[in-house]
């Protein structure tokens, strides 16, 4: 099963607060028992939402939002996407997280990903195709 892990933002990272080394530190070694385990298949940090955008569809219609965003509860801050055998396990994952917002409260949300049996016989084999091969070209790139 592939969970991704939503590390939500704080008015700090959206402030652009740079986390210090200490927190460096301890988020780079806990990535690293992640890989050691197996499990880690991606992970990022993200800028804040000043620096983005949103697309808003409306029918054909398409409309660019420039951040920032005012939610900040609602923002993501960075990201994790793992491989476990359960939502339980990747719970225990969690927990075991540095606080990736010192001082503050935090908050990581733990997601599954969809996978091409959830979606029935809609995802027709020749679909099932056409994502493999995509799979494969992101792989490569």
């Amino acid at each position: 099963m592939r969970f991704m892990i939503i590390v939500k933002a704080s008015p700090d990272s959206e402030a652009g607060v740079m986390p210090n080394e200490e927190l460096l530190t301890a988020m780079g070694n806990y990535n690293e028992e992640l890989a050691k385990a197996g499990i880690l298949l991606a992970g990022e940090g993200l800028h804040p939402s000043s620096k983005g955008a949103r697309v808003r569809f409306s029918g054909d219609k398409r409309t660019v939002i420039d951040g920032p965003f005012a939610e900040t509860k609602e923002l993501i801050a960075g990201y994790w996407l793992w491989q476990v055998k359960s939502r339980e396990e990747a719970i225990e994952w969690v927990k075991r997280c540095p606080n990736p917002m010192p001082g503050t409260e935090a908050e990581i949300e733990i997601r599954q990903v969809f996978e091409a049996e959830d979606f029935g016989a809609e995802f027709t084999p020749e679909l099932r195709e056409q994502e493999e091969r995509l799979r494969e070209q992101a792989k490569r790139h």
